[in-house]
Formats: C-alpha cells, structure tokens, sequence
C-alpha cells in the first residue's frame, strides 16, 4: 500500500478564498482518511513519534484510521494532547512528525497532520468524550496564560486529579490560539473554543481579564490563595522594531497589534467597528509564519501587499506551506531587500519605505549566510502602512514583580528545559515566555514536561 502517493488535501481556490477569512484548508473526508492512512507503514520504531513534542503515539492512531475507527483514533491521540484540531492545522509537520517519516526519504511522508486534523475533526462533530479525569487530589495548581503552553499544562494536571486555574490577561481565553493565528487558518468558534471547552469539561477553571503583576501577583498566588504550584505560560506578545528612522509614524504596527485587531477584536467583520489601517500599498517586514499571517490578512482587506524580507527566498523562515499559499494569494516577495527608512508626510502618515539591496556574504555562527548591504542600491518603495514582523520577547511584568525569578537578556524566564523549574521553588514555566517566540507545539511540549514535574513534585 506504500506505493500509493499521497492524498492531496482540498483547498478553496486563491482567487476566491483572497476575498473572505474563511479557512483555506477543506480537510480529508473520511474515503481520502483511510487512503491517506494506509500508506503508513507502521513502523515498529517510529521516529515519527520520538520527533513530536508532545509525543503522540502516530502509528497506532493512523492503524485505527486505516480501518475506520476513528473514536479509537482520538482516544489515541487524547491521551498524548489536549488540542489536536489546532495541532492538526498549525503545527510544522514538515520538520517533526513528516520530516521523520521514512516514506519521505524517497518520496512524500504521510500526511500525519493532516490526519491528526480529520480525526479530531470527526470527534468535535461527533461529540466524543473528553481525556477521563482522575478522582481530585486536593490540590491547587495555578497556571498563567491560556496559550498553547497553559492549556496544555492545565489539561495534563486536571486529568492527574488536580484542581487547576487558568489565569488569562485578556477578555478571551486562547492566547496566540485567538489572537495571532488568522481566521483562514485557524478557525476560532468552531476550533479553538470547542477544545478549550473540552478542557473546562475536564474541570479546568479559566479566569480572564487577570493581569498577573498587577491584579495579583505570583507570591499571592503561593502564598495567600493556596496554590501548591505555579506555571507560567504568558507567551511572548512585546513586539520588537528595527530602530529606523520614521518607525514611530501613523501607520506604522507591529505584526501582534495587526493581528490582534484582526483576529481577537474581530475588524475583518463589518458588523465590528475596531480600527485597523489596511492601506492601498502594504509591506511587511520580516520572513516568518506570523509576516505571511499579517501579509495575507492585509490581502484580504484589500491591499496591495508585499513581504520585504532581508535574505533570499530559500531562507525564508516561514512553513513551506504559508509561503506557497501566500504566492498564490497574489502577495509580491521583495526578498533581498532591508528597510533603512520609514518615510513621514508633514501629516505624520507613512508616505513611503526607503530601502537598500542586500547580498548574501559569508556564513554567520549559525552557518546561515549574513546578508549585506549592496553599496550604492538604495531605493524607495511605495507604501502607505508598514507592519514589522521581527519577532517578539517576554512581556517583563512577571518577572519585575517576582522576587527570584530568574531571566535572560532577552528578558525570558530563566526554566531548567526538562522540568521547567525556574529559580522559585514551587514555580515552573515553558513555552513562548521561557524561549521568545517559537511554535505552537514547541510550547505545548513545554507545557506537557512541567505538567509532569509539578505531578513528580506534588506527589512526592
């Protein structure tokens, strides 16, 4: 059956899916599932399942899809991670799961992602149980952040019996689930809430519109309100600039506040009034998954829009797949290319971006190579909005209002990568907050490992 090729997945056309946020990718219908599905070898030693960060058991979850019994399939999957259907859309299948498939070696691996998306698909419509929780233990564990990392830590400790609290700074629950993944991505009422409802379902308390540092702080949380231990998941929302001439101008956002805007106060909608300045001529600025996510959300509002990115097309750190989909959707790439200049009008809005060529020079620590100015190359782009995608670092209120706790330079919490210890007894972290921005099971990984050193901890 490995000779079978793989079963492409259906898509809403460029051209029509440019004018709405509705999601781009239709997903396996249960026929191309078990199609898919039986192309997997079902490798006794699967290294597939040693490169997901969550550890999810692939070829038994892929054997029970093979035969149609998807209910089996999501229990599978269930006891390994607490959100499959965004795993299933976002995660970068093609450097963990996929990239260790050997059918990839001599031609394409399985499409576990893929199918990780249609069974828990198939659970949410058919409205399968939720992970089985254990009897309480009496014990209060507080987590921060209701991203990927504090969903999944929370989950893992509420099915170990534990009484756990999520504690979110905005007014709805998901992190960079709601408000930086764009809608034609990742869909928000019928995705993201069903499977932060599930783990209410298994207990988990949520409490949003709670600013740890300010509504209350950590030492509270231990000391005052009874939590045994903390985890902090608050992700990594400070964005960061380029500290070029005219970045202070109208027009000007960063890639999170665009986004932002878009996805959690909903401006794509007509029937919201929240501000967002989409111009005639946008250029993003940077190469990753959150610029093609800003790039081709100013699409669809209506604009003209351009990646400006600093090295060439084959270093673009973007999926392989947003990058495709985003030449599809009629965004204009000026790789080779760095900003030097935000130009003003005498009003203060952006009139312009002034930029220079770059080159490829000699390759830096990392082996990529350093890009360079081209003597003499500088030019002026048309642009009326300009959206900085540079990454982002650790908000530093938790950290300024915790005795302790360790941090970097870069303002991350300092956490032991295994456990997630910090330098606070009784205190973990993981995800975004602890690494600066990465990917959405990068920090569910994170999550899953402290959950399980807060078990060893509290149980002794």
């Amino acid at each position: 059956m490995s000779k079978i090729t793989r079963v492409p997945v259906r898509e809403q056309s460029p051209k029509k899916r440019v004018t709405n946020f509705a999601e781009v990718c239709l997903g396996y219908s249960l026929s191309e599932a078990m199609t898919e599905a039986a192309r997997c070898l079902t490798c006794k030693n699967a290294k597939c399942v040693g490169n997901c960060p969550v550890a999810i058991n692939i070829p038994d979850f892929i054997s029970y899809v093979k035969k149609g019994e998807i209910a089996e399939a999501a229990n599978v999957i269930a006891q390994a991670s607490a959100l499959p259907a965004v795993c299933g859309r976002v995660c970068p299948q093609e450097t963990q799961c996929e990239g260790k498939c050997i059918l990839g070696i001599k031609g394409q691996p399985v499409a576990i992602g893929k199918l990780e998306r249609f069974v828990a698909d198939w659970a949410r419509e058919n409205r399968a149980q939720p992970a089985i929780v254990a009897p309480p233990n009496g014990k209060k564990v507080a987590v921060i952040g209701s991203g990927p990392a504090g969903l999944t830590c929370a989950g893992d400790l509420a099915r170990k019996g534990y009484a756990v609290t999520v504690f979110e700074a905005l007014h709805e629950p998901g992190g960079v689930l709601v408000y930086g993944i764009p809608e034609f991505r990742l869909p928000k009422e019928s995705v993201v809430k069903p499977e932060i409802a599930n783990l209410e379902k298994m207990g988990v308390a949520i409490e949003t519109n709670v600013i740890v540092g300010k509504t209350v702080t950590i030492d509270e949380l231990l000391e005052e309100e009874g939590f045994a231990a903390v985890f902090i998941g608050s992700g990594a929302g400070l964005p960061k600039f380029m500290g070029i001439p005219g970045e202070n101008a109208n027009g000007v956002f960063s890639a999170n506040e665009f986004l932002t805007r878009n996805n959690l106060m909903k401006a794509f909608k007509k029937q919201y009034a929240t501000p967002i300045k989409a111009g005639k001529k946008v250029a993003v600025v940077g190469g990753g998954n959150v610029a093609m996510d800003a790039a081709r959300t100013a699409a669809r509002l209506g604009s003209e829009t351009h990646i400006v990115y600093r090295r060439s097309e084959a270093e673009l750190p973007a999926r392989v797949e947003e990058v495709h989909h985003a030449q599809e959707e009629g965004i204009i790439f000026d790789i080779l290319t760095n900003p030097i200049e935000v130009l003003v009008d005498d009003s203060g809005w952006v009139a312009g971006l002034k930029c220079v060529k770059m080159e490829l020079g000699e390759p830096d620590a990392a082996g990529r190579r350093k890009p360079v100015p081209v003597p003499g190359s500088e030019f002026i782009m048309e642009a009326d909005t300009v959206i900085m995608s540079l990454g982002t670092s650790p908000n530093p209120l938790i950290s300024a209002t915790t005795k302790g706790l360790a941090t970097n330079k870069w303002q991350c919490i300092v956490a032991d990568e295994q456990t997630g210890l910090t330098s606070r007894e009784r205190v973990y972290a993981g995800g975004d907050a602890v690494t600066g921005a990465a990917t959405v099971i990068l920090a569910m990984g994170a999550g899953k490992r402290a959950a399980q050193a807060i078990d060893d901890m509290l149980a002794g």
